[in-house]
């Protein structure tokens, strides 16, 4: 009897010694999820499904920080009717919750019948993979989606599902809303003909904790989800002519977020502001519920975000002194070059670079332009071919057999560079990559010498003026070789098998700003004029302003077409920052047109520039956008966008 106690004993003590990820082990047969489920919640009557939305100003039980706060107080919900917005889907928390039930897929390998990912599918959304394979989620440079990047495991007889890479949207209706910058978990479990998941929404930069929600579903024999038919048009579907017209309230102007209150007249207006402590029991002590407690004293056991929000940012322009690579669409690839995104077409007719990143990377960018450019069109491979029946000119394979498996045709060198603005960290290459370019004309060229043995430069005549100008330490080897002065300028011919178009975006960061559109590709690399990771840069002193980076963004928002529901489509490289879509540069466009909306109201109400500052009316996008350090920061921001509007007016 000892001996098996002292058997039992240890077995406990090499349990409790394994790591944590050890533990619980899968079951050997999960639960099966799949099939039609019916959303069928008492959790929240009055806010879920068919049974209605939460009224607009209801954020009980939302931990909300004071810039989410702010942020969900700003928004408008006929944001919805614009171009932008009307094919969106559900954001990730509200999914779960919305009209129409879900429909659960299992995706199996054909040979051990092991679950490879499972599908979910809503009403409103677009397919979820869950993936079980032990796949990696994509660095943070990568697009994000409605449904995000999602892997599964099973933790005993729960699916945890860990979600991250997702759009910003809302957190519920009725106003609340979410950064990009958010994880999400949920934990779906199964229980009979029950299935419950609890959501975990952990956004850093409008909670103070992670949000938690609980769902119920039943399994539903007869149940078929529906697909919402999306019926979007080019115009704004709220009654206005202006396409651009991007909908919110300002700060401290809507008046509606009370109004639920005069039918629920036995709520406090309180906690109907949300905020952690109004989460917990100890708050109906406080003040508020007649109780003694003072709310700013009160003190709550509340969590803290596992997002490092700072860091999840920065990872999107990783400044590791590095060149990272990533695959675009057909020509296209992005290149992260120490913090700097870089456009490069690769194909037969050599290499076109939209910007040329900072001095300090250009050999290892270099390096890797080269090892792309072999990659993509003279990498060796296998001989798929034999006999004098083999195409080509010179046809017969034996004869060849190197130039294909070991040493094939070189690629093409660089021909062409496009400056979207004079900026340091987008010319910083310029004189080594021109200089390394080649395309002579064959046959001789008559009295023209050296025509092709640089690359074209391509740039605004107002970088040329700057960087040619007195005192410019930018050498003559770096300057544009070919400039243009009107709104647009294309290549004259197809360059890898497509039309490459240059935009002019006048007053925008400067004077001199230029977006480049691969028509084929459906690529637009948006240079300055767009960034995931900071406010843009306006600079005054260049002719830069506020109103010019809207019209920049709003001129990239007319050009490109989302591939279905909001997303995917023409791809926008930025300047800095994750690989974007229409939705991501609407967001972004929504973001600075709200600012330059309450920088003129506060210049039409006469206030000062200091007095602007203090009334923190970027609070909310500070989290996100903002900095208190480096190159370019929120006062900085600021000051160059309402100097911009003080002067236009």
């Amino acid at each position: 009897m000892n001996k098996v106690c002292c058997m039992l004993l240890l077995v406990g003590v090499m349990l409790l010694s394994l790591p944590a990820f050890a533990q619980p082990a899968r079951p050997a047969n999960p639960p099966d999820i799949s099939g039609e489920w019916r959303l069928e919640s008492d959790e929240d009557p009055g806010a879920l499904g068919g049974l209605g939305q939460p009224p607009l100003g209801d954020y009980l039980g939302i931990p909300f920080n004071d810039a989410g706060r702010m942020r969900a107080d700003t928004s408008a919900e006929s944001l919805w009717g614009t171009p932008e917005y009307q094919c969106r889907p559900h954001s990730a928390p509200h999914q779960w919750r919305g009209l129409g039930g879900v429909r659960i897929l299992k995706e199996q390998d054909p040979l051990s019948r092991d679950i490879r990912a499972y599908h979910i599918q809503f009403m409103r959304s677009l397919d979820w993979p869950v993936y079980m394979d032990g796949r990696p989620h994509p660095p943070a440079y990568a697009p994000h989606s409605w449904t995000g990047f999602s892997t599964g495991e099973w933790v005993g007889n729960t699916l945890k599902i860990t979600t991250t890479h997702l759009k910003d949207g809302y957190i519920r209706r009725g106003g609340p809303q979410s950064s990009d910058m958010y994880t999400e978990t949920d934990y779906v479990t199964r229980h009979g003909e029950v299935l419950t998941i609890v959501t975990v929404t952990d956004d850093p930069i409008y909670l103070d904790e992670p949000y938690v929600q609980s769902t119920t579903y039943v399994y539903d024999i007869n149940g078929s989800t529906a697909v919402e038919t999306c019926n979007a048009s080019s115009f704004a579907e709220n009654g206005g002519t202006d396409r651009h017209h991007v909908p919110h309230f300002l700060p401290g102007q809507n008046t509606a977020l009370t109004e639920w209150l005069k039918i629920e007249d036995w709520v406090p207006e309180a906690p109907t502001r949300g905020g952690v402590k109004t989460d917990y029991p100890e708050y109906r002590s406080t003040t508020v519920f007649k109780g003694s407690v003072n709310v700013n004293a009160l003190v709550v056991p509340s969590s803290k975000s596992a997002v490092l929000p700072d860091k999840r940012i920065a990872d999107q322009a990783p400044k590791d002194g590095e060149v990272h690579i990533l695959p675009v669409q057909d020509n296209i690839y992005m290149l992260v070059a120490d913090g700097t995104n870089i456009t490069a077409s690769v194909g037969p007719q050599g290499v076109l670079l939209v910007n040329t990143g900072p001095a300090q990377i250009t050999d290892k960018l270099q390096a890797a332009v080269n090892q792309l450019a072999t990659a993509v069109e003279a990498a060796a491979a296998t001989n798929k071919c034999s006999g004098v029946n083999c195409p080509g000119t010179f046809g017969w394979s034996s004869a060849f057999m190197n130039t294909f498996i070991s040493s094939p045709t070189p690629p093409k060198p660089l021909r062409y560079i496009i400056n979207t603005s004079d900026a340091a960290d987008q010319i910083g290459g310029n004189e080594k990559f021109a200089t390394s370019g080649f395309f002579p004309r064959g046959g001789g060229l008559g009295a023209a010498t050296g025509v092709g043995r640089t690359a074209t430069v391509i740039a605004h005549e107002n970088v040329l003026n700057r960087v040619s100008a007195k005192g410019s330490t930018t050498p003559e080897k770096a300057w544009p070789t070919d400039t243009y002065f009107d709104e647009f300028f294309k290549l004259p011919e197809y360059f890898n098998g497509e039309a490459v178009i240059v935009y002019h975006e006048p007053a925008a960061n400067t004077d001199g700003d230029s977006i480049v559109f691969f028509r084929h590709s459906e690529v637009i690399s948006a240079g300055n004029i767009f960034s995931t990771v900071s406010y843009p840069i306006i600079d005054l002193q260049k002719g830069g302003s506020i109103q010019g980076v809207i019209d920049g963004l709003n001129h990239i928002l007319d050009l490109a077409v989302a591939e279905y529901r909001g997303q995917g489509g023409t791809w926008i490289i930025p300047s800095h920052g994750r690989l974007s879509d229409t939705a991501d540069v609407a967001s972004y466009r929504n973001m600075v047109t709200m600012i330059r909306d309450r920088l003129q109201d506060s210049i039409k109400k006469g206030m000062t520039l200091d007095q602007v500052k203090a009334a923190k009316l970027t609070m909310d996008f500070d989290g996100r956008y903002g900095s208190k350090a480096g190159p370019w920061t929120t006062d900085m921001f600021i000051e160059a966008a309402y100097k911009s509007l003080k002067e236009k007016k």
